[in-house]
């Protein structure tokens, strides 16, 4: 099987340096690597040169429309079999290819995702924020997790789908604001069979620090009410939990400052929660200092995926506006 790897690039040209030399590291020979520059001011060109010995690897420079749409340009230049989607802060371990090509020899997709995880030399803070993504007390637990709630959507930072696939179902329609959930969505609709491989996992380094974290967590709280607009049956009740949680952290706070005998309760719920989080955190990644930014990345998600839910919900669901 050869494979197309497609990687859309946004003034990021250090990033796309660590993931392509960790492609010339893959013992799956059979592939080809795309990059499209999507408009970048800072671009990646003498970067991606300096690989052409390497990869085969091709270089394609337009104007900036979003990664959907440029995800889109690479799949119509692809010369693969199967594509394959990383985000360009991804890390790809050594066997990737081959655990997605065996898994496909046996178990066959027409569309796939895989988990992600945190690499030894990410930081403290990356850890955490890897974490909170990951975690069975944030949304995050559902995202390449075997037990996932609901049908299995991809996420585009670590996505596959065949060539049948896209000449059927197309490209991406939006080009940002929840795009592969969208485009997950309708690919199921059409039939064909996605799932999980769960070994076939990336190092996702995300946001460097929390506000950068709460920016994007915004944005996605906000995604989910674009999917909404396509898929009105694919808002689940877990999808209002973000929502709920940061309702209540407000109300605890009220409940404190003016001495409500409900605050005890409150402030027991929350020191819960928090324990929970620490300790795991900590068995999980094997630090106290990381455990306890996993606390501040997992606040920092619910709350910035919460409010950008509640800001959508109320503008495009209730006011009905565009």
């Amino acid at each position: 099987m050869f494979f197309s790897i497609i990687i859309p690039l946004y003034n990021r040209p250090q990033e796309i340096k660590e993931l392509l030399e960790t492609l010339t590291q893959q013992t799956y020979k059979q592939f080809e690597v795309l990059v499209i520059e999507d408009g970048s001011v800072n671009d990646a060109a003498k970067i991606v040169k300096n690989f052409a010995d390497k990869l085969n690897v091709s270089y394609f420079v337009k104007a900036n429309e979003g990664q959907g749409f440029t995800r889109n340009y690479g799949f119509e230049r692809a010369k693969g079999d199967y594509f394959i989607i990383f985000d360009s802060d991804c890390l790809i371990p050594p066997d990737y290819l081959q655990i997605v090509s065996d898994y496909l020899n046996t178990n066959w997709l027409d569309a796939y995702g895989g988990p992600d995880d945190a690499h030894p030399s990410f930081t403290a803070v990356q850890k955490a924020i890897s974490y909170s993504m990951t975690s069975p007390f944030t949304t995050g637990g559902i995202r390449g997790n075997k037990k996932g709630i609901g049908q299995f959507h991809p996420r585009s930072f670590n996505m596959g789908i065949s060539r049948q696939v896209w000449e059927k179902a197309g490209g991406f329609i939006i080009t940002r604001s929840g795009e592969d959930i969208e485009y997950s969505i309708r690919i199921h609709s059409m039939g064909y069979k996605i799932g999980l491989i769960p070994d076939a996992k990336v190092y996702h380094k995300r946001r460097t620090n929390f506000l950068q974290f709460y920016k994007q967590l915004h944005f996605f709280g906000r995604a989910r009410i674009n999917v909404y607009k396509f898929y009105p049956k694919e808002l689940k009740l877990v999808h209002f939990f973000p929502a709920v949680f940061t309702l209540g952290l407000l109300f605890s706070l009220i409940a404190n400052v003016f001495g409500w005998k409900i605050a005890e309760l409150c402030n027991f719920i929350l020191a819960i929660i928090i324990l929970l989080i620490f300790f795991h955190a900590w068995w999980r990644n094997k630090s106290a200092k990381v455990a306890f930014l996993s606390i501040i990345a997992s606040f920092t998600q619910l709350i910035a995926y919460g409010l950008g839910f509640m800001q959508d919900f109320w503008k495009r669901i209730v006011l009905k506006r565009s």
